[in-house]
């Protein structure tokens, strides 16, 4: 049976992903710093690691076939995520596995068309309302832009699309791989059950190796 650790398995995108994968029989374990929040999140008899992510080992991660790198953190820490990536990548160097499944933003797809094809984050940065909040899809672009040079780790990114919400899955579900996604009214949105299906599959069918899709609802 293939063991799957989560990261952050207690947030939104974890929390979806640790249900769906546990649906789907995979062995799953969630990789958190509090025990209590997971259990009373998740279920009294889930199997939990109760640690800080910057404190995995190489001997932790290589328990499992697969990581689900789902860390979140405030826009005041957001550089924490090019910082997470590199602390997992060192671990791992010129090992095949386990493999790491990274949960990206939007941020690092791509907006527009011809001359005027550039970051989606570009946009986000553009707008003052967002201010607050842009930290998040800026330091997940770093994050990407870093696993783009990572040759000897067995790394997958995912983006959603414009907006990643709660919900539930989406009847109809769009595959890319750098640019957003739009459904027939023009939305680019992508569900936390969405997003977690496509992380299930892409455990148990593996498409991709080094390199980052895009996932929304359709």
């Amino acid at each position: 049976m293939t063991k799957v650790g989560i990261i952050g398995a207690t947030g939104m995108a974890g929390s979806a992903t640790f249900k769906a994968a546990t649906a789907a029989g995979l062995d799953v374990t969630a990789i958190v710093r509090s025990a209590d929040k997971a259990k009373e999140t998740l279920g009294s008899d889930i199997a939990v690691i109760e640690k800080d992510a910057f404190d995995l080992t190489k001997a932790d991660l290589q328990q499992f076939d697969v990581i689900v790198n789902a860390f979140a953190t405030a826009p005041q820490q957001a550089y924490l995520h090019t910082d997470l990536a590199a602390h997992l990548v060192a671990e791992l160097r010129e090992t095949d596995a386990p493999r790491v499944i990274f949960i990206l933003g939007a941020g690092s797809t791509f907006a527009g068309t011809g001359d005027d094809r550039h970051y989606a984050y570009d946009d986000i940065k553009a707008d003052p309302a967002n201010a607050s909040w842009q930290a998040i899809p800026e330091n997940q672009l770093y994050e990407f832009n870093f696993l783009k040079d990572v040759k000897n780790v067995n790394w997958v990114g995912m983006s959603p699309g414009q907006l990643f919400v709660p919900g539930e899955l989406a009847d109809n579900i769009l595959y890319g791989e750098d640019d957003m996604l739009f459904d027939k009214d023009g939305n680019s949105q992508t569900t936390g059950d969405t997003m977690a299906k496509a992380i299930v599959d892409e455990i148990i069918t593996p498409s991709h190796k080094q390199s980052r899709f895009i996932v929304t609802n359709g």
